[in-house]
């Protein structure tokens, strides 16, 4: 306690505590200093939750795809449809733009505006679902197991390759070689390419696809299993080698026009 008359020096309170004198020449200037209670207040949430939601928000926007696509000289449906890796391939391509295209699809001029998207919108086929198998009685043998379907590329390799597949199951000779040397000479690998300028064009029956197939020869020699579309690359292959083998005995033998 203190002595009498004594008293304590007064403290100074928080508020004088957090008042600055600034000097200015003949002035001085009070300045309130901010406390540790007020700096170390809580940062306020709502800027923080603003900044993740334009950071989540940022990268969805900027990956909106092109809706459309504008063709240049050279561009085939068939190379559009692999740059912007359609499912579908050129023939999904060619459905989503048939009324700008028109009747022939390997006739696509520069300029012309292809819609991309809804191309790429196509709805895929359903996937079957698999069957749960009963497990089996203890007296029956294990089913064999399912062979699983080969998977061929979506270009001139995959194309020979699944074509032979085919050739080999319908007693159709032929070589890889053989196919793609006529391949080249006939169509440069265009299954799009049409000729309509020999005389099969002027009787109406213009030559098509890989390996340039007029339409009575493709419905003639078209194999069963394949598509009925004779630009099909698969299809085309094979009704051509099925056409040469019954007129050279072998699409090997073919080293010209046929």
């Amino acid at each position: 306690m203190p002595a009498t008359g004594k008293h304590r020096r007064v403290r100074n309170s928080a508020l004088a505590r957090r008042v600055l004198a600034i000097g200015t020449g003949g002035a001085a200037l009070a300045l309130p200093v901010i406390g540790a209670a007020t700096a170390h207040a809580a940062p306020a949430a709502a800027p923080a939750a603003a900044v993740v939601q334009a950071k989540t928000a940022a990268p969805a926007a900027a990956k909106a795809a092109p809706a459309t696509y504008s063709v240049v000289l050279g561009d085939t449906l068939s190379k559009i449809a692999r740059s912007h890796e359609l499912a579908g391939g050129w023939k999904s391509l060619y459905e989503a733009n048939r009324a700008a295209v028109g009747a022939d699809p390997s006739l696509i001029r520069p300029g012309l505006k292809l819609s991309v998207a809804q191309a790429a919108a196509a709805p895929k086929p359903e996937a079957v679902p698999a069957v749960a198998k009963a497990a089996p009685a203890a007296a029956t043998p294990a089913a064999a197991p399912a062979v699983a379907k080969t998977a061929y590329a979506d270009n001139l390799d995959g194309w020979i390759r699944e074509a032979l597949d085919v050739m080999a199951r319908n007693g159709i000779p032929g070589s890889y070689e053989g196919i793609h040397r006529n391949i080249m000479r006939e169509s440069s690998g265009n299954p799009l390419a049409i000729n309509n300028w020999d005389v099969n064009a002027v009787n109406g029956t213009p030559s098509k696809g890989l390996l340039q197939v007029i339409d009575p020869t493709f419905q003639a020699y078209h194999v069963a299993g394949t598509s009925t579309d004779s630009y099909d690359p698969v299809a085309n292959i094979v009704a051509a080698c099925n056409y040469a083998a019954d007129r050279y005995g072998s699409i090997d033998n073919v080293n010209g026009p046929y």
